[in-house]
Parts: structure tokens; C-alpha cells; sequence
């Protein structure tokens, strides 16, 4: 083996800051004695590294193999350099230099902390904020970037002896954790407005939930409401009180144990329930769980969550005389569609009629980041609402981009994409920008978001529509600004998701977006890519009456399925169908309908999942968005058989030029299936299955129409996970290529990287 001697200058990009990777790297810099220093550079980390060759070589390959369990290095340059005596490896402090930047998301409890936290004499026994190089806040208490103490809401904590001496050693687990702290230094737990702290607040809380009441909880990145999911009528007071009548509610389980007795867990999922993000995925719930309806009224589901932060693991299991829960609901900490809260002042002003105690603690949220929820999909996460423990993690998109730009998502389940170069950042999840209090959190989140990575946007993209709230803020801003179709923006999300830059058959379904021609879309079939798109059909349009009522109330929709409005056959069908609505009522809508009184044509698919839960008595209103569909979906599952017919024909149009799906028709069918006296159950399934023959027939026509064989899923109807099968098995037969989302949603969640992406083609457009 050789002695030659080696210096190289390293440069690791990705998530390398925030999880020990400086610390790491010294650690095996002493393993094989190297020489030098590590330091972050804002966008990197930058090793200088000198040592023997065969020494050098080992000490990249434990770079390469065996990096921090939360770390992800994306990129690494290496270049020589000349040597330089030095006689030890040393961390130097931070400073900043411009480039690619990454900001690690907040990391769940690790295994070694949370030991350390139940072991009597330990410092931070029982210390609810225990954290180390490997887990802890990250995202949520940062101020600015390089990722140090001085520059996250912990400056405020000045650390004690014995804290200060584990961050400055080699071989402590917190050596460089910037968040390090104990019982001694660390942030305190209070109650609001009570007397009570640390200790005894904990105390006071614990008991308070096993005697009924509803507690509000600051955790790492804003308010939970939460209460005991065992206790009925608990659980009821808290929708009473919050207005939520069936909403399904989150739940927080102790352990994996617990989740076992109450949920099926297929395989592969126990690691996702119980590693470093810690999401709310949605599992079956077992036939035999103790847990009572009321924490999710007729839903063969329950969003579950474990433990995430070391206050949660207080909450279950601490050393007093309080025989606890092992499964709390842990629901956001908000007002319906506003942010969650992130300070006593928000919560005071929010949340406070809705619980009977406030807990709170005095470390600042800097960046909300509600819980990530994720369905199931073939065995895989399935994203529904992508925030802590994901964002801001980017998605690169391929094209050799250069510049920076800024998505503004829409208005509803809002989020943001900043974008540099071939980087997309999206946002934690924000909510709706119908409530001012999203609105004043998008404008403050934007900037803090564009300061941490350092982009100042060149150009900004926003929803066509011309009153939405995130349309007034991109223009407040002063930037060039362009206008993205709604469901466009969903196809390019979906392609920018997969890296995908070729044309495709986009086919966009969900609840409704502004279209270019002025009407309400939402069942879009088009030819796109990166550079526009060219709109080739769509489900057959219907008249919307009614204004937004028409959105939560599908008994309004199914009035103009029904049948043409001055039909006294129509009236009479409605009646027959028994929806719940007087004569008068119904009149009333027919008649807005035929005089086209507050009356919108629309191709919205989410609106024509309403109408059919409304013709079929599954639900003729809903109390919470999608709820109408949702019940459709879960009726629909609950059959085992064959379709109740067979459709007829696909096309109600069909030119050269643009084409429309016969959805009325398979309508009809459904409502003269009902009076015959079917079962709304087999109905259910029937639309399904004959709304995905609808859109592979549309697919197979798009093909003939541009001879594209890719197809992109987007849209918030494609989160019904059993219309997405139906839809993949039929286009995969149909011989073509499919594009769906995994880690960013379906919904109006992930359009702003469609928006992003777009801008970032027309900034790099080259004339």
C-alpha cells in the first residue's frame, strides 16, 4: 500500500446540515486520521481533507456509504488541492457561500433520545425538549442559513456547562446540535394563563385529558387540539365545539403495539408509521378496535401518527399516578381552513373556545409546518398534504434551468414552490386563502421561505383565476408575473414530480378551476408538456347552480343531472329519489336552472361526484370538502361485484378537435339503475368503474388526436385511490405509459410546483 500523501477540498450537497453531518465527518476524520476541517457553507458542506491515500480512500467511501441516518446527499464535487500542514481535523465556524441550498425538515424523536429520556439521573430526564445530532427541530425554529445556534430560535437559550461541553465534543451524540439543551437551559412548558409550569403543567394536562377535557398542545411546528379518542363523549364536545360534525379526526397512538390492535398495517408500512418524519397514514381500521365511531364517522379509515416529538412521548407515559390513554386525537390547532397556530397570541385568538387548557412553551415557531398526511397506493405513500418532516425538501427537475422563480399554488390547501435553477422547494401547507390569516401567512412565509434559500424570484406564476387571494399577493409584489390554467398547472406538477419533460396526455380531474374560455373546468383532457398545453376534451358541461352553496350541497348538482329543469318528469324523478328535499326546494333549483339564475357551465368532476353521492342517498350534503365523494369512494368499496351495467357509448361529442365524454349519459343510467330498486352500494361501484372506462376511452382518443402514449393523473379527484386503480389497469392495458403523483398531492396542494415549473420554462425560453 502506498504512503503517498493526499489533500482534497470535498463538497457535499444536500440535506448535510441540521443532522450531524459535521460531527460525523470529524468522527471518521479521526478513524482515519485526516487532517483538516469540515464547516457549512450555506449551501454546502466544504471538507478540506489530507491524509494518507489509502486512509483518504476509506474515508470517502464512509462519506459515500455510511452517512448520518437523516441526511441525503444529492451531489459531490472533489477536487485536489495543495497540502498544507496541518496536525488535526477541526469543525471551523460557519460562513456563507452562494449555491444550491437544502434545509433539513424537522426530524421526529430518535431511538437514543428517547432512552435517554426515561433514564432516572440522566440530565434530561423526562426534559420535553431532548434532542440530538440525529432528531429535533429544524425548519421550524430557522432564522436564516448557515444552520447554527446563533441563527434558530434556540439563541435564546444559552446553553449550561454540561450542555456546552456534549456540543463541543467529538464523541458526544450532540456534538454541534444546534438545538442541544436539558431540564437546566432548555425551553419551559406553562399553561396559559395559569399558574403552572414545567412540571406540574405536564401533570395538570395529563389529568385533565382522562377526566374529558380538551386540551390545546404547542408541539414543534404549531397547536394541536387533542383529547382522550377513547373517551365519546370527549371526542364529541370537540366537534361540537370546533363545528366539525364528521370530519375524520387524526389520531395519535402511543406505539406501533397500539396501531397493531387497532389498524391493518400491510407490509413495508410500520417503517414509514415509525421512522424519521412520522406522517398521519391512513390505514384500515379493524374490525374488532375498540376506538369509537365518533373519531371518524363512517370511514373505514383512521389517520394515525405516532409519537414525533419527545413532549408527545411525556404525554403517554410519565412518572405520575395518571393511568393514561394510549390513543389521543391530535388534531390541528386551528379555525376551519385557517393556518395552524404557532403562538399564544394565535391561539388565544383561534383555538381557545375549543379547549378547556392551553399548554404551551416558550421556544418560537419561526415556519409552521402542520402534520404530513399520506394515504396508501399499491403499497406506497401516497401523498395527501405534504408538510413536516417533508418540507422543504426539493424535487429537481431536469433541463439544465437557470434562474429563480416563485409558484403561488392556488387557493385552496395552499402551499408555495420557490424555485432555483433545476431545485424546487415546496412549502409546508398553509391552508385556505379564502381566510386572511392564510393570506397574511403565505405573504409572511414566502419571504422568510425566499430569504432562507436565498432566491429572490425573476418571475412569479399564479392561478388564472382573477379573484383569488394568491393572484392579490403575487401582484402586491412587484414581479413579472404569469398566469397558469388551473389544471394545466396540475399536469405539470405531476410531471415535474416524476422528472418527465416530454409531451403527454394530461388528464386533470378534480372539483373546478378558471377556465381559459371563462367557464369552470375541472375534467380536463390535454395535450401538454413544459411550454403550454392544448385542451382536447373534457367531461360532457353541466349547468352549476347556486353559487358556492352548489359546492357543499350535491342535491343542487344532481337537480341538473337529473333532467332537463322545465320537465315535469324531472321534478318528479327528484322527488322519487327521495334526497332529503322538499318539493319547493327542488322547484326552486330547477327553476334557477332553466333561467339561469347564479348559473355557471362547468365541467367539474368533483362537482359530478357530488350529484351522483346526491342521486344515489349517500350523501346530499356535505360538512367538510370531498365529503360527499369520500362517501361515494367508501360505498363503493364495500362491494365485491360486478358492475350493476355496461356502458353504451363514450363519446356525448367527438370531432376532430375537441371531444366530450358521455358522462351524462352514465348518469341516467345510474339514476333508472335506482328506481329499479338496485343497491346504491353496486351503483357506487358502477360509476367508478364506468367513469374510469370514460377516461381510458378519452386517453385512447387523445392518442389518436396527437399520438402521444404517455398519460399524467393529476387533479384532487385522483386522491380516490380506488378510481386511480381503475384508471391505471384500464390505460396500462390500453398500452400506455403512466405518470402519477406519490410525494406531492393530487390536490390543489401540489399545483404550485406546476406553477413553478412553468415559469421556469418560460424564463429559460429561448426565442
Amino acid at each position: 500500500m502506498s504512503d503517498c500523501s493526499t489533500a482534497l477540498t470535498i463538497r457535499l450537497y444536500g440535506i448535510v446540515q441540521g443532522v450531524g453531518f459535521r460531527p460525523f465527518v470529524s468522527r471518521i476524520a479521526g478513524i482515519y486520521h485526516i487532517t483538516g476541517s469540515v464547516a457549512n457553507k450555506g449551501s454546502f458542506v466544504e471538507i478540506h481533507a489530507q491524509g494518507k491515500k489509502e486512509n483518504i480512500e476509506k474515508f470517502l467511501r464512509e462519506l459515500k456509504d455510511n452517512p448520518p441516518p437523516r441526511s441525503m446527499v444529492l451531489k459531490t464535487d472533489i477536487l485536489e488541492r495543495e497540502e498544507i500542514k496541518e496536525k488535526d481535523f477541526s469543525i471551523i465556524e460557519s460562513f456563507h457561500e452562494a449555491g444550491d441550498i437544502f434545509v433539513s425538515p424537522d426530524i421526529a424523536v430518535c431511538p437514543e433520545c428517547k432512552k435517554e429520556l426515561y433514564a432516572p439521573g440522566d440530565s434530561r430526564y423526562l426534559h420535553p425538549f431532548i434532542n440530538c445530532t440525529a432528531c429535533g427541530p429544524r425548519l421550524t425554529i430557522l432564522d436564516a442559513m448557515p444552520y447554527d445556534r446563533e441563527r434558530t430560535s434556540m439563541k435564546e437559550f444559552p446553553m449550561c456547562p454540561e450542555c456546552a461541553s456534549e456540543y463541543n465534543s467529538p464523541e458526544s451524540r450532540r456534538y454541534d446540535a444546534q438545538p442541544v439543551c436539558c431540564n437546566e437551559c432548555g425551553p419551559e412548558l406553562y399553561l396559559v394563563g395559569r399558574k403552572e409550569k414545567g412540571r406540574d403543567a405536564l401533570q395538570f394536562v395529563r389529568r385533565a385529558i382522562m377526566e374529558g377535557q380538551i386540551v390545546a398542545i404547542k408541539g414543534i411546528g404549531g397547536f394541536h387540539l387533542c383529547c382522550d379518542a377513547r373517551n365519546s363523549e370527549a371526542v364529541n364536545r370537540l366537534r361540537i365545539l370546533k363545528r366539525r360534525p364528521v370530519k375524520p379526526f387524526a389520531v395519535m397512538m402511543q406505539n406501533l403495539e397500539t396501531v397493531r390492535k387497532n389498524c391493518e398495517i400491510p407490509p413495508g408500512i410500520e417503517a414509514l408509521l415509525d421512522g424519521w418524519q412520522k406522517p398521519i397514514v391512513l390505514l384500515k381500521k379493524k374490525s374488532d378496535s375498540a376506538l369509537p365511531e365518533v373519531v371518524a364517522p363512517g370511514n373505514p379509515s383512521i389517520g394515525v401518527m405516532l409519537p414525533y416529538a419527545p413532549l408527545h412521548l411525556l404525554l403517554f407515559d410519565y412518572d405520575d399516578d395518571v393511568k393514561m390513554s394510549d390513543t389521543l386525537v391530535m388534531t390541528s390547532g386551528n379555525l376551519s381552513g385557517a393556518p395552524i397556530c404557532r403562538n399564544d397570541e394565535d391561539a388565544l385568538e383561534q383555538i381557545a373556545s375549543f379547549c378547556d387548557v392551553l399548554l404551551s412553551h416558550n421556544r418560537r415557531i419561526r415556519l409552521r409546518a402542520d402534520d404530513s398526511v399520506l394515504d396508501l397506493f399499491n403499497g406506497e405513500p401516497y401523498m395527501i398534504r405534504r408538510s413536516r418532516g417533508y418540507a422543504p425538501l426539493p424535487f429537481r427537475v431536469s433541463g439544465g434551468f437557470k434562474g429563480e422563480v416563485l409558484g403561488m399554488g392556488g387557493e385552496l390547501k395552499n402551499t408555495f414552490c420557490p424555485a432555483k435553477d433545476e431545485l424546487f422547494y415546496p412549502s409546508a401547507y398553509l391552508g385556505d386563502l379564502a381566510d386572511l390569516r392564510t393570506v397574511n401567512a403565505l405573504e409572511e412565509s414566502v419571504a422568510r421561505m425566499d430569504s432562507l434559500l436565498e432566491i429572490t424570484p425573476q418571475l412569479i406564476a399564479c392561478d388564472l383565476h382573477p379573484r383569488y387571494n394568491s393572484t392579490a399577493v403575487a401582484e402586491k409584489m412587484g414581479i413579472p408575473l404569469i398566469k397558469v390554467q388551473h389544471h394545466y398547472a396540475h399536469i405539470a406538477a405531476c410531471m415535474a414530480e416524476n422528472d418527465y419533460s416530454s409531451p403527454v396526455i394530461g388528464i386533470s380531474f378534480d372539483g373546478t378551476g378558471y377556465g381559459t374560455d371563462g367557464t369552470v373546468w375541472g375534467g380536463e383532457f390535454m395535450k401538454a408538456d413544459f411550454s403550454g398545453f392544448n385542451r382536447l376534451g373534457s367531461i360532457a358541461p353541466f349547468r352549476q347552480a347556486g353559487g358556492d352553496a352548489s359546492s357543499r350541497e350535491g342535491w343542487r348538482i344532481a337537480a341538473a343531472l337529473a333532467g332537463a329543469p322545465d320537465d315535469p318528469a324531472t321534478l318528479s324523478l327528484l322527488n322519487s329519489l327521495e334526497m332529503g328535499k322538499s318539493e319547493a326546494e327542488l322547484k326552486f333549483q330547477l327553476k334557477m336552472i332553466e333561467k339561469q339564475l347564479n348559473c355557471i357551465s362547468s365541467t367539474s368532476s368533483g362537482r359530478l361526484f357530488d350529484g351522483v353521492s346526491a342521486l344515489l342517498g349517500i350523501c346530499t350534503t356535505s360538512t367538510f370538502e370531498g365529503e360527499a365523494a369520500m362517501k361515494l369512494q367508501f360505498a363503493a368499496q364495500r362491494y365485491k361485484g360486478e358492475s350493476a351495467f355496461e356502458l353504451t357509448g363514450f363519446f356525448a361529442e367527438n370531432d376532430n378537435s375537441f371531444f366530450q365524454l358521455d358522462t351524462l349519459s352514465l348518469v341516467k343510467q345510474l339514476i333508472a339503475e335506482r328506481l329499479k330498486g338496485k343497491d346504491p352500494i353496486q351503483l357506487a361501484w358502477t360509476f367508478h368503474a364506468g367513469l374510469a372506462s370514460l377516461i381510458a376511452a378519452g386517453a385512447r382518443r387523445c392518442r389518436e388526436m396527437c399520438g402521444i402514449g404517455t398519460c399524467a393523473l393529476s387533479g384532487g379527484v385522483f386522491q380516490n385511490t380506488l378510481l386511480l386503480e381503475l384508471v391505471i389497469k384500464k390505460l396500462e392495458k390500453d398500452g400506455f405509459n403512466i405518470l402519477h403523483h406519490r410525494l406531492i398531492p393530487p390536490n390543489d396542494g401540489g399545483i404550485a410546483l406546476g406553477q413553478a415549473v412553468i415559469a421556469m420554462y418560460q424564463l429559460n425560453k429561448k426565442d
